[in-house]
């Protein structure tokens, strides 16, 4: 008689095939993630940005387009891993073709360039490794300020090129078989329209294959005069749609000049935030010159507004992300509250990574002279002064000195009109001179004196 064991081993082969693209979190088993295109905003976002949520992009400056740029990796990201894009926007076609790629893949259109500048992306990558450091520190590992796909050890990003686009061959391959949707936003006051053409894709859509939506600029002029109202009913629609069919995410940016609570009111990022799953602002430093002079390696500030967590409470950021440094296995971050964040753009990618203060407290070689940080601060700072009573412009506090002894010797000084005394006193003095006290007067509206 063979008894048989009630205890059965899970067969791997059994379990439902992931979508392509995409990969169990390892936060929990339960969430499925895709990458955004960009290493460093994965690491950011806890792995990559979970299937079933959105991610909006908040770039305020109306000076560069960052937003959009982050958007071109997401769509280039979908449509090299095979995965369905839906892009929404006033001209779709001239969007996606404006999209990057992959470096040396099948014929792309290269952007214009010169070998100067390749010369000068290579010598600014292989700066750090031509440093003279001491013999005892060679074998230490190098600081690192951001993560790459190779130190992930994770294929599910692709390398992009921002000097490369997307070949038409693969566009007019991706259009014919409906791997790329394009939606024109012909009548932007119905965008209950759109959201009606978003839930018709997604419901055509196989739950193998996983969907991506893109929304370059909502709100901008092509949308029409957007009420704040409107937004958010765009937002939340979006977001029911995706709770409802858990093998799409969506990534959107919002139009510069509605990414501040001035144009939605007091409260208006953070109800952005609400009405998705994940929130991040871009604030470049185009409008400001004082901070281009402090941060010289950086384009711009990061700030988190919401991350990810489906079917979780705590996000997975908070243990798995090495850029934000909150957990123990943050590498050399050591768990030692969260660091502050910046980006940069270089010629061939977009870069998130920690923002530290550069050599010397801030500048990048020894001085002798003030440095340009010290002197852009000096600049922008403004002394408030009243008038006194005399007339002049002075402080809001005037602090005086006096010695006693000094003083003393001031009043008890004889007149050049006095007469003087033919007979001279010997006599030595007794009396030992006074050690001289400080007085410190402030006069504000009366004089006060204090005695130290």
């Amino acid at each position: 008689m063979t008894v048989m064991s009630s205890f059965k081993r899970k067969n791997p082969s059994g379990r439902a095939t992931l979508p392509q693209g995409t990969r169990l979190s390892p936060f929990s088993t339960s969430t499925v993630i895709t990458s955004t295109g960009i290493p460093s905003l994965d690491d950011i976002l806890g792995g990559g940005l979970p299937l079933s949520c959105s991610l909006a992009v908040l770039a305020p400056d109306h000076h560069t387009a960052y937003g959009e740029l982050v958007q071109k990796y997401f769509v280039a990201q979908g449509l090299a891993s095979g995965q369905k894009v839906c892009v929404i926007h006033h001209e779709p076609l001239r969007f996606a073709r404006e999209c990057i790629w992959m470096p040396g893949s099948a014929p792309s259109t290269p952007a214009h360039s010169n070998a100067a500048e390749d010369v000068d992306d290579e010598m600014a990558d292989q700066h750090d490794d031509k440093i003279k450091i001491a013999w005892r520190y060679e074998q230490m590992k190098k600081f690192q300020t951001t993560v790459s796909s190779n130190s992930l050890n994770d294929h599910l990003c692709l390398t992009f090129d921002l000097t490369c686009r997307i070949p038409d061959a693969i566009l007019d391959s991706a259009r014919q078989s409906t791997q790329l949707v394009l939606i024109g936003v012909d009548t932007p006051e119905d965008t209950g329209g759109v959201i009606e053409q978003i839930e018709g894709l997604l419901s055509s859509s196989a739950d193998t294959q996983a969907v991506r939506i893109c929304i370059p600029a909502l709100g901008s002029s092509h949308w029409d005069d957007l009420q704040p109202s409107t937004v958010l009913t765009v937002l939340h629609g979006i977001r029911r749609l995706l709770h409802r069919y858990t093998n799409a995410c969506a990534s959107l940016s919002l139009a510069p000049h509605i990414c501040t609570d001035t144009w939605g009111g007091p409260g208006w990022v953070q109800k952005v935030g609400w009405l998705t799953d994940a929130a991040i602002c871009m604030s470049a430093f185009g409008a400001n010159p004082s901070l281009v002079s402090l941060f010289p390696s950086h384009h711009g500030l990061l700030q988190i507004l919401k991350l990810p967590a489906p079917h979780t409470i705590l996000p997975a950021s908070d243990k798995y992300s090495t850029l934000r440094g909150l957990s123990s296995a943050a590498g050399t971050m050591g768990g030692s509250g969260e660091n502050n964040l910046a980006f940069k753009c270089m010629r061939k990618r977009l870069i998130f990574e920690t923002l530290h203060l550069d050599l010397e407290g801030g500048v990048t070689e020894r001085r002798t002279t003030p440095s340009s940080n010290a002197m852009a601060l000096d600049a922008n700072i403004m002394y408030e002064t009243t008038p006194t009573t005399d007339g002049r412009k002075g402080s809001l506090a005037t602090v005086e000195v006096e010695l006693e002894h000094v003083k003393d010797l001031a009043l008890n000084a004889p007149s050049p009109h006095d007469v003087a005394d033919p007979i001279t006193d010997h006599s030595p003095s007794t009396a030992k001179p006074k050690k001289p006290k400080k007085k410190v007067v402030f006069h504000s509206e009366r004089p006060d004196l204090y005695d130290f």
